[in-house]
């Protein structure tokens, strides 16, 4: 919020005399919309970090593969259950970030462990493969900011 606050009035300084009401509040509206989507969100600390325990990157792995996250800083709670600090798995495979504004999908290569696991056993075709992990709060949407591991790249044999 200071921020915006410090970017309106700069904004408003350097304005015009004549236009400068009307510059403003375009900008406070702006800024106003902005920060009200950023504040949308469930906050998660800024300290937290999201991880694999296993495997790790560039690991060559037969399948079933078991795959342990790891969350520091934070609680793992089920979905549908509104705890401070806390929020629940989702596993990305072969697939980029979903939108950060909104549920994450619920399909083959976008997986929920809603109950608050924290592992899993996963068949995975021979090949490479990309794994990459976000946690979503009690209704399944991205934390602000935004809690996502690094993306992992796995070969398996």
């Amino acid at each position: 919020m200071k921020f915006y606050k410090y970017l309106v009035l700069n904004f408003y300084n350097k304005c015009e005399k004549k236009n400068h009401m009307i510059k403003a509040q375009i900008l406070i509206t702006l800024c106003s919309i902005l920060s009200l989507d950023v504040l949308a969100g469930t906050p998660a600390p800024l300290n937290a970090e999201l991880y694999f325990i296993t495997p790790s990157n560039g690991d060559i792995v037969s399948s079933p593969v078991t795959v342990k996250f790891g969350l520091r800083n934070m609680g793992v709670a089920p979905a549908g259950v509104q705890v401070e600090n806390t929020g629940h798995h989702h596993l990305l495979i072969d697939i980029d970030l979903p939108a950060m504004n909104q549920s994450v999908p619920k399909d083959n290569q976008h997986l929920h462990f809603g109950n608050g696991q924290t592992e899993t056993e996963l068949e995975l075709a021979p090949g490479k493969h990309t794994l990459q992990l976000l946690l979503g709060d009690f209704s399944h949407v991205p934390h602000v900011p935004p809690l996502v591991s690094d993306k992992i790249t796995v070969t398996v044999e």
